[in-house]
């Protein structure tokens, strides 16, 4: 009876025994193990927890990345700066040239106008240079025909035909040489071969006295000032007689 007894005391005993095992295992899985020793070379702590590793990394990593992003504010702000700084640049720029083009507009209109009011002068005066020896012609008119009208009051025909014609000749002579003295002078055309630059050939007529192609009359006279032609002469210009034989055979 007592060896039963004591074995039956003793099973509980060794169970709990057998059971220690599992249960450091199972605690040892579930509870953290943090290792703490002392860093002789500067006496600071330091752990062997993982997690403890994790914080300290990411506090680092967030240090490192600061002085970072510090950086690249700094630059951009520079580049900030560096823009602004050429933006005024160009604005100047632009203001200038605008200035300048404004400049260079109210230059040429002010030469345009004066331009304008030396042409008109020029015009003017040309004007009046061909104008005042005009005048004097017409002077002699004047006094041709008032010369003309005392002769005949008098009774004088012969006397008044004789003086106006004079005076007429007289303002005839005057008023060319004005025309040639403002570089003014007649086309020559009766006796030359027709030129079209020169003359206008109003008509063809045949002739047996000159060649076929020159001019035989003059219907009114051409002038000319320098090389430029002015007006030009209105001519009769010769053919071939036998141009109007034929014509009147076919008759």
């Amino acid at each position: 009876m007592r060896r039963r007894a004591s074995s039956s005391v003793e099973s509980p005993r060794s169970s709990l025994v057998s059971a220690i095992p599992f249960v450091c295992f199972f605690y040892c899985r579930r509870a953290p193990t943090l290792i703490v020793s002392t860093d002789q070379t500067n006496g600071r702590q330091t752990s062997n927890d993982p997690s403890a590793d994790d914080v300290q990394s990411s506090d680092a990593s967030e240090e490192l990345e600061e002085p970072d992003a510090n950086e690249d504010l700094s630059e951009s702000e520079q580049k900030i700066r560096e823009l602004t700084q050429k933006v005024e640049s160009l604005e100047e720029e632009r203001d200038e040239l605008n200035d300048r083009v404004l400049r260079k507009a109210a230059e040429f209109e002010n030469y345009r106008r004066r331009m304008d009011r030396e042409k008109k002068r020029r015009h003017q005066a040309g004007m009046l240079e061909v104008i005042e020896p005009v005048l004097e012609v017409l002077d002699d008119f004047e006094r041709s025909i008032d010369a003309a009208e005392e002769l005949q009051e008098n009774q004088d025909p012969e006397a008044a035909y004789d003086s106006l014609k004079g005076g007429v000749e007289m303002v005839f002579r005057k008023f060319r040489d004005t025309l040639e003295n403002l570089g003014v002078e007649p086309i020559e055309a009766e006796g030359k071969p027709f030129d079209e630059e020169l003359h206008e050939a109003m008509m063809r007529q045949p002739s047996d006295e000159e060649a076929p192609g020159t001019v035989l009359q003059e219907i009114r006279k051409g002038y000319r000032m320098d090389d430029r032609v002015i007006r030009h002469s209105r001519v009769v210009v010769a053919t071939e007689p036998a141009e109007e034989d034929e014509a009147g055979d076919d008759a």
